[in-house]
Protein backbone atom coordinates (compact mmCIF):
# COMPACT_ATOMS: atom_id res chain seq x y z
CA UNK A 1 0.00 0.00 0.00
CA UNK A 2 1.24 3.37 -0.95
CA UNK A 3 1.84 5.81 1.96
CA UNK A 4 -0.79 8.93 2.33
CA UNK A 5 0.89 12.07 3.40
CA UNK A 6 -1.30 15.31 4.01
CA UNK A 7 0.29 18.83 4.05
CA UNK A 8 -1.75 20.96 6.99
CA UNK A 9 -1.41 24.35 8.78
CA UNK A 10 -2.63 27.51 8.70
CA UNK A 11 -2.82 30.19 5.30
CA UNK A 12 -0.14 30.83 4.06
CA UNK A 13 2.48 28.85 5.84
CA UNK A 14 4.31 27.24 2.92
CA UNK A 15 2.68 24.12 2.03
CA UNK A 16 2.23 24.52 -1.73
CA UNK A 17 5.40 25.50 -1.72
CA UNK A 18 6.47 22.22 0.26
CA UNK A 19 4.36 20.29 -2.01
CA UNK A 20 6.28 21.58 -5.35
CA UNK A 21 9.22 20.83 -3.40
CA UNK A 22 8.80 17.03 -2.93
CA UNK A 23 6.78 16.25 -5.67
CA UNK A 24 9.78 18.09 -8.18
CA UNK A 25 6.54 19.88 -9.94
CA UNK A 26 4.83 23.44 -10.05
CA UNK A 27 1.82 21.39 -9.57
CA UNK A 28 0.66 23.79 -7.01
CA UNK A 29 0.35 28.09 -7.30
CA UNK A 30 2.61 29.72 -5.40
CA UNK A 31 2.30 33.34 -4.06
CA UNK A 32 2.79 35.62 -0.89
CA UNK A 33 -1.19 35.34 -0.84
CA UNK A 34 -3.11 33.41 1.74
CA UNK A 35 -6.10 31.19 0.54
CA UNK A 36 -4.37 30.36 -2.89
CA UNK A 37 -5.60 26.99 -2.21
CA UNK A 38 -8.70 25.72 -1.77
CA UNK A 39 -9.27 21.75 -3.22
CA UNK A 40 -7.01 19.03 -2.37
CA UNK A 41 -4.15 18.45 -4.86
CA UNK A 42 -2.49 15.23 -5.22
CA UNK A 43 0.75 14.62 -6.18
CA UNK A 44 2.87 11.81 -6.74
CA UNK A 45 6.37 11.67 -5.26
CA UNK A 46 9.45 9.13 -4.81
CA UNK A 47 11.73 9.14 -2.07
CA UNK A 48 14.78 6.56 -1.68
CA UNK A 49 13.45 3.85 -3.09
CA UNK A 50 9.80 4.56 -1.50
CA UNK A 51 6.78 5.76 -3.54
CA UNK A 52 4.00 7.91 -1.39
CA UNK A 53 1.24 10.39 -1.93
CA UNK A 54 1.29 13.85 -1.20
CA UNK A 55 -1.72 15.94 -0.49
CA UNK A 56 -1.81 19.60 -0.83
CA UNK A 57 -4.76 21.01 1.06
CA UNK A 58 -6.43 24.72 1.98
CA UNK A 59 -5.29 26.81 5.02
CA UNK A 60 -6.98 26.24 8.37
CA UNK A 61 -7.77 29.19 10.70
CA UNK A 62 -10.34 28.37 12.62
CA UNK A 63 -12.86 31.06 12.12
CA UNK A 64 -13.89 30.36 8.41
CA UNK A 65 -16.80 31.62 6.70
CA UNK A 66 -18.54 31.15 3.39
CA UNK A 67 -16.04 29.66 0.85
CA UNK A 68 -13.49 29.53 3.45
CA UNK A 69 -15.30 27.04 5.45
CA UNK A 70 -15.29 24.65 2.84
CA UNK A 71 -11.89 25.00 2.27
CA UNK A 72 -11.71 23.97 6.08
CA UNK A 73 -13.85 21.03 5.01
CA UNK A 74 -11.56 19.75 2.43
CA UNK A 75 -8.69 19.84 4.70
CA UNK A 76 -10.52 17.75 7.29
CA UNK A 77 -11.12 15.46 4.76
CA UNK A 78 -7.17 14.99 3.50
CA UNK A 79 -6.69 14.65 7.10
CA UNK A 80 -8.82 11.44 7.30
CA UNK A 81 -7.52 9.71 4.66
CA UNK A 82 -3.45 9.98 5.45
CA UNK A 83 -1.55 7.58 6.52
CA UNK A 84 1.48 11.00 7.98
CA UNK A 85 -0.20 14.34 8.55
CA UNK A 86 2.66 16.47 7.92
CA UNK A 87 1.67 19.69 10.33
CA UNK A 88 3.21 23.12 8.45
CA UNK A 89 3.71 25.93 11.11
CA UNK A 90 5.59 29.28 10.63
CA UNK A 91 8.91 29.37 12.26
CA UNK A 92 8.95 33.73 10.89
CA UNK A 93 5.53 33.90 12.49
CA UNK A 94 5.46 32.54 15.47
CA UNK A 95 2.89 30.01 17.65
CA UNK A 96 -1.11 31.64 16.74
CA UNK A 97 -4.28 30.46 18.52
CA UNK A 98 -5.17 28.83 15.01
CA UNK A 99 -2.23 26.52 15.35
CA UNK A 100 -3.35 25.02 18.72
CA UNK A 101 -6.53 24.61 17.33
CA UNK A 102 -4.95 22.49 14.47
CA UNK A 103 -2.82 20.65 16.67
CA UNK A 104 -6.10 19.54 19.17
CA UNK A 105 -7.77 18.67 16.31
CA UNK A 106 -5.33 16.16 15.64
CA UNK A 107 -4.86 14.70 18.71
CA UNK A 108 -8.50 14.02 18.90
CA UNK A 109 -8.31 11.96 15.60
CA UNK A 110 -5.35 9.98 16.59
CA UNK A 111 -3.40 9.93 13.79
CA UNK A 112 0.48 9.92 12.99
CA UNK A 113 1.92 13.74 13.14
CA UNK A 114 4.57 15.35 12.23
CA UNK A 115 5.10 18.96 13.31
CA UNK A 116 7.09 20.79 10.77
CA UNK A 117 8.46 24.31 11.42
CA UNK A 118 8.67 25.77 7.99
CA UNK A 119 10.66 29.47 7.13
CA UNK A 120 13.71 28.76 8.64
CA UNK A 121 16.26 30.01 6.82
CA UNK A 122 16.37 33.36 9.12
CA UNK A 123 15.61 32.14 12.38
CA UNK A 124 17.44 30.09 14.64
CA UNK A 125 16.02 26.13 14.56
CA UNK A 126 16.49 25.73 18.14
CA UNK A 127 14.63 29.05 19.03
CA UNK A 128 11.87 27.31 16.73
CA UNK A 129 11.55 24.14 18.67
CA UNK A 130 10.95 26.39 21.85
CA UNK A 131 8.44 28.46 20.43
CA UNK A 132 5.88 25.35 19.59
CA UNK A 133 6.58 23.23 21.97
CA UNK A 134 3.60 24.12 24.15
CA UNK A 135 1.74 22.60 21.15
CA UNK A 136 2.58 19.19 22.95
CA UNK A 137 3.25 17.37 19.26
CA UNK A 138 6.82 16.70 20.49
CA UNK A 139 10.00 18.40 18.79
CA UNK A 140 9.54 20.28 15.47
CA UNK A 141 11.26 19.58 12.77
CA UNK A 142 12.94 22.67 11.22
CA UNK A 143 12.67 23.20 7.26
CA UNK A 144 13.03 25.47 4.87
CA UNK A 145 10.84 24.81 1.89
CA UNK A 146 11.64 27.26 -0.32
CA UNK A 147 15.24 26.18 -0.70
CA UNK A 148 14.98 22.66 0.45
CA UNK A 149 17.00 22.84 3.88
CA UNK A 150 15.88 19.78 6.49
CA UNK A 151 13.57 17.98 3.08
CA UNK A 152 15.64 14.67 3.71
CA UNK A 153 15.20 14.58 7.94
CA UNK A 154 11.83 15.44 7.46
CA UNK A 155 11.17 12.40 4.94
CA UNK A 156 12.78 10.19 6.88
CA UNK A 157 11.29 10.94 9.87
CA UNK A 158 7.31 10.33 7.77
CA UNK A 159 8.83 7.26 5.56
CA UNK A 160 11.27 5.53 7.60
CA UNK A 161 8.91 3.30 9.10
CA UNK A 162 7.36 1.88 5.56
CA UNK A 163 8.92 -0.36 3.61
CA UNK A 164 11.14 0.08 0.15
CA UNK A 165 9.21 -0.24 -3.02
CA UNK A 166 9.59 -4.16 -4.24
CA UNK A 167 12.80 -4.11 -6.03
CA UNK A 168 12.96 -5.51 -9.77
CA UNK A 169 14.03 -8.95 -9.93
CA UNK A 170 16.41 -10.68 -12.53
CA UNK A 171 14.14 -13.50 -13.45
CA UNK A 172 17.00 -14.45 -16.13
CA UNK A 173 20.20 -14.82 -13.66
CA UNK A 174 20.37 -18.41 -13.58
CA UNK A 175 19.14 -18.99 -16.77
CA UNK A 176 21.55 -21.45 -18.34
CA UNK A 177 22.66 -21.13 -21.93
CA UNK A 178 20.07 -22.29 -24.46
CA UNK A 179 17.06 -21.71 -22.29
CA UNK A 180 13.84 -19.89 -22.89
CA UNK A 181 14.08 -16.61 -20.87
CA UNK A 182 11.64 -15.11 -18.83
CA UNK A 183 9.67 -12.53 -19.89
CA UNK A 184 8.82 -9.78 -17.35
CA UNK A 185 5.84 -7.96 -18.47
CA UNK A 186 6.14 -4.23 -19.01
CA UNK A 187 3.76 -1.58 -17.57
CA UNK A 188 0.25 -0.84 -19.26
CA UNK A 189 -0.02 1.04 -21.89
CA UNK A 190 -3.84 2.49 -21.17
CA UNK A 191 -3.37 4.42 -18.74
CA UNK A 192 -6.90 6.09 -18.95
CA UNK A 193 -8.83 8.66 -20.72
CA UNK A 194 -7.66 12.43 -19.75
CA UNK A 195 -11.09 14.56 -19.16
CA UNK A 196 -10.57 18.28 -18.72
CA UNK A 197 -13.95 20.32 -17.48
CA UNK A 198 -13.08 23.87 -19.14
CA UNK A 199 -15.53 26.54 -19.36
CA UNK A 200 -15.98 30.43 -18.19
CA UNK A 201 -16.37 30.99 -14.70
CA UNK A 202 -19.49 29.91 -12.63
CA UNK A 203 -20.60 27.79 -14.90
CA UNK A 204 -20.86 24.23 -13.09
CA UNK A 205 -17.22 22.72 -14.04
CA UNK A 206 -17.08 22.28 -10.30
CA UNK A 207 -20.30 20.72 -9.54
CA UNK A 208 -20.26 18.57 -12.54
CA UNK A 209 -16.60 17.17 -11.57
CA UNK A 210 -18.18 16.07 -7.82
CA UNK A 211 -21.60 14.48 -9.80
CA UNK A 212 -19.27 12.31 -11.70
CA UNK A 213 -16.98 11.36 -9.03
CA UNK A 214 -20.03 10.85 -6.95
CA UNK A 215 -18.56 12.69 -3.83
CA UNK A 216 -17.55 16.27 -2.54
CA UNK A 217 -14.11 16.52 -4.10
CA UNK A 218 -14.09 19.88 -5.12
CA UNK A 219 -15.32 23.10 -3.32
CA UNK A 220 -18.55 23.98 -4.74
CA UNK A 221 -20.01 27.96 -4.18
CA UNK A 222 -21.92 30.01 -5.58
CA UNK A 223 -18.91 32.77 -6.41
CA UNK A 224 -17.20 33.04 -9.72
CA UNK A 225 -13.52 32.15 -9.53
CA UNK A 226 -14.01 28.86 -6.44
CA UNK A 227 -11.59 27.19 -8.55
CA UNK A 228 -7.97 28.61 -8.60
CA UNK A 229 -5.59 25.24 -9.32
CA UNK A 230 -6.34 22.64 -12.39
CA UNK A 231 -6.88 19.50 -9.98
CA UNK A 232 -6.10 15.83 -11.66
CA UNK A 233 -8.45 13.29 -9.79
CA UNK A 234 -7.94 9.55 -11.11
CA UNK A 235 -10.75 7.33 -10.94
CA UNK A 236 -12.41 4.24 -12.57
CA UNK A 237 -16.10 3.31 -13.49
CA UNK A 238 -17.43 0.27 -15.31
CA UNK A 239 -13.60 -0.70 -14.93
CA UNK A 240 -12.44 1.89 -17.27
CA UNK A 241 -9.54 4.03 -15.91
CA UNK A 242 -10.34 7.97 -16.15
CA UNK A 243 -8.75 11.37 -15.05
CA UNK A 244 -10.65 14.27 -14.39
CA UNK A 245 -9.21 17.99 -14.38
CA UNK A 246 -10.89 20.29 -12.74
CA UNK A 247 -9.90 23.55 -14.14
CA UNK A 248 -10.02 27.27 -13.33
CA UNK A 249 -13.19 29.39 -15.20
CA UNK A 250 -11.14 31.36 -18.00
CA UNK A 251 -12.61 35.05 -18.40
CA UNK A 252 -12.14 37.82 -21.10
CA UNK A 253 -8.21 38.77 -20.87
CA UNK A 254 -9.21 42.45 -19.70
CA UNK A 255 -11.31 41.25 -17.00
CA UNK A 256 -8.49 39.31 -15.53
CA UNK A 257 -7.24 41.72 -12.99
CA UNK A 258 -5.44 39.61 -10.37
CA UNK A 259 -1.95 38.23 -10.73
CA UNK A 260 -3.92 34.69 -9.04
CA UNK A 261 -6.43 34.67 -11.68
CA UNK A 262 -3.77 35.04 -14.41
CA UNK A 263 -1.59 32.04 -13.08
CA UNK A 264 -5.03 29.97 -12.84
CA UNK A 265 -5.65 30.78 -16.80
CA UNK A 266 -2.20 29.26 -17.71
CA UNK A 267 -2.80 26.23 -15.43
CA UNK A 268 -5.96 25.95 -17.10
CA UNK A 269 -4.54 26.26 -20.66
CA UNK A 270 -1.83 23.71 -19.67
CA UNK A 271 -4.61 21.09 -18.68
CA UNK A 272 -6.50 21.83 -22.02
CA UNK A 273 -3.27 20.17 -23.37
CA UNK A 274 -2.14 17.46 -21.53
CA UNK A 275 -6.00 16.35 -21.65
CA UNK A 276 -7.32 13.86 -24.04
CA UNK A 277 -10.96 14.90 -24.37
CA UNK A 278 -12.30 17.92 -23.03
CA UNK A 279 -15.89 18.52 -22.06
CA UNK A 280 -16.58 22.08 -22.78
CA UNK A 281 -19.18 23.43 -20.50
CA UNK A 282 -21.91 26.55 -20.66
CA UNK A 283 -24.39 27.94 -19.10
CA UNK A 284 -27.42 26.95 -20.98
CA UNK A 285 -29.41 30.34 -19.43
CA UNK A 286 -26.85 32.47 -20.98
CA UNK A 287 -26.38 30.77 -24.05
CA UNK A 288 -23.55 31.28 -26.38
CA UNK A 289 -21.11 34.27 -25.64
CA UNK A 290 -18.50 35.18 -28.05
CA UNK A 291 -15.93 34.39 -25.16
CA UNK A 292 -17.21 30.55 -25.28
CA UNK A 293 -16.33 30.47 -29.07
CA UNK A 294 -12.47 32.05 -28.41
CA UNK A 295 -12.19 29.10 -25.60
CA UNK A 296 -13.89 26.65 -27.51
CA UNK A 297 -11.16 27.53 -30.59
CA UNK A 298 -8.31 27.19 -28.08
CA UNK A 299 -9.63 23.64 -27.87
CA UNK A 300 -9.65 23.16 -30.81
CA UNK A 301 -5.80 24.62 -32.16
CA UNK A 302 -4.81 22.35 -29.94
CA UNK A 303 -6.40 19.29 -31.11
CA UNK A 304 -8.29 17.86 -28.51
CA UNK A 305 -11.58 15.86 -28.69
CA UNK A 306 -14.09 17.53 -27.38
CA UNK A 307 -17.58 17.01 -25.48
CA UNK A 308 -19.98 19.82 -25.13
CA UNK A 309 -22.07 20.31 -22.58
CA UNK A 310 -25.04 22.78 -21.72
CA UNK A 311 -25.83 22.79 -18.05
CA UNK A 312 -28.10 23.98 -16.05
CA UNK A 313 -31.09 22.85 -17.95
CA UNK A 314 -33.59 21.78 -15.42
CA UNK A 315 -36.26 24.63 -14.92
CA UNK A 316 -35.77 26.09 -18.72
CA UNK A 317 -38.90 26.95 -20.31
CA UNK A 318 -39.35 24.95 -24.05
CA UNK A 319 -39.43 28.45 -25.99
CA UNK A 320 -35.85 29.48 -23.93
CA UNK A 321 -35.15 25.79 -25.21
CA UNK A 322 -35.80 25.97 -28.42
CA UNK A 323 -34.06 29.26 -28.52
CA UNK A 324 -30.95 27.71 -27.62
CA UNK A 325 -30.78 25.00 -29.71
CA UNK A 326 -31.56 27.17 -32.83
CA UNK A 327 -28.40 29.28 -31.70
CA UNK A 328 -25.82 26.60 -30.81
CA UNK A 329 -26.70 25.42 -34.54
CA UNK A 330 -25.66 28.88 -35.77
CA UNK A 331 -23.16 29.79 -33.59
CA UNK A 332 -21.22 26.43 -33.38
CA UNK A 333 -21.38 25.08 -37.08
CA UNK A 334 -17.74 24.95 -36.70
CA UNK A 335 -18.08 21.93 -34.01
CA UNK A 336 -20.73 20.42 -35.67
CA UNK A 337 -18.63 17.21 -35.51
CA UNK A 338 -18.72 17.39 -31.34
CA UNK A 339 -21.64 15.71 -29.59
CA UNK A 340 -24.00 18.09 -27.43
CA UNK A 341 -25.45 17.19 -24.06
CA UNK A 342 -28.12 19.13 -22.29
CA UNK A 343 -27.27 18.24 -18.31
CA UNK A 344 -28.34 19.85 -14.72
CA UNK A 345 -24.73 18.84 -13.35
CA UNK A 346 -26.42 20.03 -9.85
CA UNK A 347 -29.20 17.09 -9.72
CA UNK A 348 -27.22 14.40 -12.42
CA UNK A 349 -29.82 14.79 -15.51
CA UNK A 350 -27.85 13.37 -18.40
CA UNK A 351 -24.67 13.36 -16.70
CA UNK A 352 -24.07 9.71 -17.11
CA UNK A 353 -24.67 10.24 -20.44
CA UNK A 354 -21.50 11.85 -21.06
CA UNK A 355 -19.22 8.90 -20.44
CA UNK A 356 -19.78 7.39 -23.91
CA UNK A 357 -19.44 9.99 -25.83
CA UNK A 358 -16.17 10.81 -24.37
CA UNK A 359 -15.24 7.28 -24.92
CA UNK A 360 -16.34 7.72 -28.61
CA UNK A 361 -14.35 11.13 -28.83
CA UNK A 362 -11.71 9.34 -27.34
CA UNK A 363 -11.06 6.53 -29.72
CA UNK A 364 -11.67 8.54 -32.98
CA UNK A 365 -8.83 10.52 -31.93
CA UNK A 366 -6.43 7.61 -31.23
CA UNK A 367 -7.12 4.89 -33.76
CA UNK A 368 -5.19 4.21 -36.98
CA UNK A 369 -5.98 3.31 -40.17
CA UNK A 370 -3.75 1.75 -43.07
CA UNK A 371 -2.24 3.68 -45.75
CA UNK A 372 -4.47 2.05 -48.23
CA UNK A 373 -7.31 2.78 -46.43
CA UNK A 374 -6.96 6.69 -46.65
CA UNK A 375 -5.58 6.32 -50.24
CA UNK A 376 -8.76 4.94 -51.44
CA UNK A 377 -10.78 7.44 -49.26
CA UNK A 378 -8.93 9.76 -51.23
CA UNK A 379 -9.65 8.67 -55.00
CA UNK A 380 -13.36 8.19 -54.59
CA UNK A 381 -13.34 11.92 -53.22
CA UNK A 382 -11.45 13.42 -56.15
CA UNK A 383 -13.37 11.39 -58.34
CA UNK A 384 -16.76 12.57 -56.51
CA UNK A 385 -14.99 16.75 -56.96
CA UNK A 386 -12.24 17.02 -58.87
CA UNK A 387 -9.79 19.46 -57.10
CA UNK A 388 -9.58 23.03 -59.55
CA UNK A 389 -7.40 24.10 -62.18
CA UNK A 390 -4.41 25.83 -60.99
CA UNK A 391 -2.56 27.88 -64.52
CA UNK A 392 -4.59 25.57 -66.99
CA UNK A 393 -3.48 22.35 -64.95
CA UNK A 394 -5.46 20.07 -62.65
CA UNK A 395 -3.91 19.82 -58.75
CA UNK A 396 -3.20 16.18 -58.58
CA UNK A 397 -3.79 14.29 -55.43
CA UNK A 398 -1.93 10.73 -55.36
CA UNK A 399 -1.95 8.67 -52.09
CA UNK A 400 -2.20 9.42 -48.10
CA UNK A 401 -1.34 8.04 -45.42
CA UNK A 402 -1.94 8.75 -41.69
CA UNK A 403 0.71 11.43 -40.30
CA UNK A 404 -0.10 10.98 -36.68
CA UNK A 405 -3.12 10.85 -34.00
CA UNK A 406 -5.16 12.30 -31.24
CA UNK A 407 -5.67 14.35 -33.35
CA UNK A 408 -5.34 12.19 -36.93
CA UNK A 409 -3.24 14.00 -39.02
CA UNK A 410 -3.82 12.88 -42.41
CA UNK A 411 -0.77 13.42 -44.89
CA UNK A 412 -1.73 13.87 -48.90
CA UNK A 413 0.77 13.92 -51.53
CA UNK A 414 0.12 14.97 -54.70
CA UNK A 415 1.56 18.03 -57.31
CA UNK A 416 0.58 22.01 -56.81
CA UNK A 417 -0.52 21.00 -53.29
CA UNK A 418 0.32 24.39 -51.54
CA UNK A 419 -2.33 26.15 -53.86
CA UNK A 420 -5.18 23.51 -52.63
CA UNK A 421 -7.81 26.15 -51.83
CA UNK A 422 -9.23 26.24 -48.21
CA UNK A 423 -12.82 24.88 -49.26
CA UNK A 424 -11.31 21.94 -50.96
CA UNK A 425 -9.71 21.20 -47.71
CA UNK A 426 -12.79 20.99 -45.57
CA UNK A 427 -14.25 18.91 -48.67
CA UNK A 428 -11.89 16.36 -47.67
CA UNK A 429 -11.81 16.45 -43.81
CA UNK A 430 -15.65 16.29 -44.31
CA UNK A 431 -15.25 13.24 -46.18
CA UNK A 432 -12.85 11.63 -44.10
CA UNK A 433 -15.07 12.27 -41.13
CA UNK A 434 -18.15 11.29 -42.82
CA UNK A 435 -16.35 7.61 -43.96
CA UNK A 436 -13.96 6.84 -40.65
CA UNK A 437 -17.06 7.63 -38.88
CA UNK A 438 -15.17 10.30 -36.29
CA UNK A 439 -17.24 11.65 -33.88
CA UNK A 440 -15.50 14.62 -31.61
CA UNK A 441 -12.30 14.95 -32.56
CA UNK A 442 -10.88 17.36 -35.13
CA UNK A 443 -8.82 16.40 -38.15
CA UNK A 444 -5.67 17.90 -39.37
CA UNK A 445 -5.02 17.71 -43.23
CA UNK A 446 -1.35 18.13 -44.52
CA UNK A 447 -0.16 18.37 -48.02
CA UNK A 448 3.82 17.26 -49.41
CA UNK A 449 4.66 17.78 -52.87
CA UNK A 450 6.45 15.74 -55.08
CA UNK A 451 9.95 16.87 -55.21
CA UNK A 452 12.43 15.57 -58.13
CA UNK A 453 15.34 14.06 -56.16
CA UNK A 454 18.08 15.24 -59.02
CA UNK A 455 16.95 18.83 -58.56
CA UNK A 456 20.14 20.74 -57.88
CA UNK A 457 22.14 18.12 -59.18
CA UNK A 458 24.85 19.23 -61.61
CA UNK A 459 27.23 16.72 -63.48
CA UNK A 460 31.35 17.63 -63.41
CA UNK A 461 32.40 18.00 -67.12
CA UNK A 462 35.74 16.49 -67.62
CA UNK A 463 38.59 18.55 -70.04
CA UNK A 464 38.01 16.48 -72.90
CA UNK A 465 34.06 17.02 -72.47
CA UNK A 466 34.44 20.70 -71.76
CA UNK A 467 36.67 20.88 -74.66
CA UNK A 468 34.40 19.04 -77.19
CA UNK A 469 31.40 21.20 -75.52
CA UNK A 470 33.65 24.44 -76.93
CA UNK A 471 34.06 23.02 -80.06
CA UNK A 472 30.65 22.44 -80.99
CA UNK A 473 29.36 25.20 -79.67
CA UNK A 474 32.27 26.96 -82.15
CA UNK A 475 31.09 25.30 -85.37
CA UNK A 476 27.22 26.18 -84.55
CA UNK A 477 28.29 29.86 -84.40
CA UNK A 478 30.52 29.75 -87.74
CA UNK A 479 26.97 28.17 -89.07
CA UNK A 480 24.64 30.33 -88.02
CA UNK A 481 27.17 33.23 -89.86
CA UNK A 482 27.15 31.73 -93.24
CA UNK A 483 23.24 31.24 -92.97
CA UNK A 484 22.87 34.42 -92.30
CA UNK A 485 25.35 35.77 -94.73
CA UNK A 486 23.48 34.35 -97.47
CA UNK A 487 20.03 36.04 -96.42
Amino acid sequence: MVPVIALVGRPNVGKSTMFNRLTKSRDAIVGDLSGLTRDRQYGEAHWQGRSYILVDTGGISGDEHGMDEKMAEQSLLAIEEADVVMFLVDARAGFTAADQMIAEHLRKRNKRSLLVANKVDNVDPEMAKAEFAPLGMGDAIPVAGAQGRGVNTLLEAALGEFPRDEEEVDLNADVAEGEEPVRIPGPSEKDGIKIAIIGRPNVGKSTLVNRMLGEDRVIVYDQPGTTRDSIYIPFERNEEKYTLIDTAGVRKRGKIHEEVEKFSVVKTLQAIKDANVVIFVMDAREGVVDHDLNLLGFALETGRAIVIALNKWDGMQPSERDYVKIELERRLFFVDFADIHFISALHGTGVGNLYASVQASFKSAITRWPTSRLTQILEDAVQEHQPPMVNSRRIKLRYAHLGGANPPLIVIHGNQVEKVPKSYVRYLENTYRRVLKLVGTPIRIEFKGGENPYEGNKNTLTDRQVNKKRRLMSHHKKADKKRRDKR
